[in-house]
């Protein structure tokens, strides 16, 4: 088990979580229960699964939750696209949030390639 707190990539998409949350803040009401509610579940799924895997007895586990982290991080990709073709997200926003985005999924498949190289326990 392991605190999830001592991870860089949870830092990272913690902040990522936070930004996101503030870039949907003056998204039309219309959307509160399309794109701005989809668009943060996509984000804040991803520090709360590396959470979660931290929590699980062992290595394989918290792989799986990686993972699920990753497809989460790919998810929010396209919605910070889709957010960006609509208006709703300006040129500048988007490619902050995207940046972020990317740098956390190269942290979490270096985590991942780390967690595998290791030897079993």
């Amino acid at each position: 088990m392991r605190d999830f707190h001592d991870l860089q990539v949870w830092h990272k998409s913690h902040e990522l979580t936070l930004a996101v949350y503030e870039a949907t803040r003056n998204f039309p009401a219309s959307e509160l229960y399309g794109l701005t509610s989809q668009t943060r579940r996509a984000s804040s799924s991803i520090p709360t699964n590396i959470a979660e895997g931290c929590g699980r007895g062992s290595d394989k586990e918290l792989a799986q939750f990686l993972h699920i982290a990753m497809g989460s991080a790919s998810e929010l990709e396209y919605e910070l696209l889709l957010v960006r073709d609509l208006s709703l997200l300006s040129t500048p926003d988007y490619e902050r949030l995207n940046t972020l985005t990317v740098e956390v999924k190269k942290m979490l498949a270096s985590f991942i390639r780390w967690l595998r190289s290791r030897p079993k326990r």
